[in-house]
């Protein structure tokens, strides 16, 4: 059973079939509020596209239409989280960067994230929590690899 008194499917296809939503629900349940994720999704975005990324990219990468990411990095260019910077490839394009203040809320968010990882694990074994860890991270990075091949196969 869940916590939510949902039984874990036994047939593995079942399984399988609740993983996208099991992950929708990881993404809605740490957080202070939809702007803190929206924020955070922006943060991450950039930071890990270190200082190589446009609106665009932006939008790509979080899967939004591109007016949708505008107003989303508009808004952390205004909290001071984000500053352009000159795209020397592209004159009329700039790149997007962390300041100082979006790195420092960048890890914020992530000590508040693990928080919430050991809290809502607290009851698992250590050995299970640490696992999970791992193919939770294993499985971010392979997302971002199969990103990139779809990109560069269609």
């Amino acid at each position: 059973m869940t916590s939510q008194g949902q039984p874990v499917p036994d047939d593995d296809d079942a399984l399988l079939d609740d993983v996208g939503p099991a992950l929708s629900r990881l993404r809605r349940r740490v957080g202070s509020g939809r702007g803190d994720l929206t924020r955070n999704i922006v943060l991450n975005v950039v930071g890990d596209a270190a200082g190589q990324i446009t609106v665009g990219g932006v939008a790509e990468e979080m899967g939004v239409a591109q007016p949708v990411a505008s107003r989303a990095v508009a808004a952390c260019i205004a909290e001071g989280l984000l500053r352009r910077v000159a795209y020397q490839q592209d004159g009329r394009s700039s790149l997007l960067e962390l300041t100082d203040a979006g790195e420092s809320a960048r890890k914020a968010y992530a000590t508040e994230q693990r928080r919430a990882f050991e809290e809502i694990t607290a009851h698992w074994d250590s050995a299970d929590r640490l696992q999970f860890a791992r193919f939770l991270t294993r499985y971010g990075r392979e997302a971002r690899l199969w990103t990139a091949r779809s990109k560069s196969e269609g």
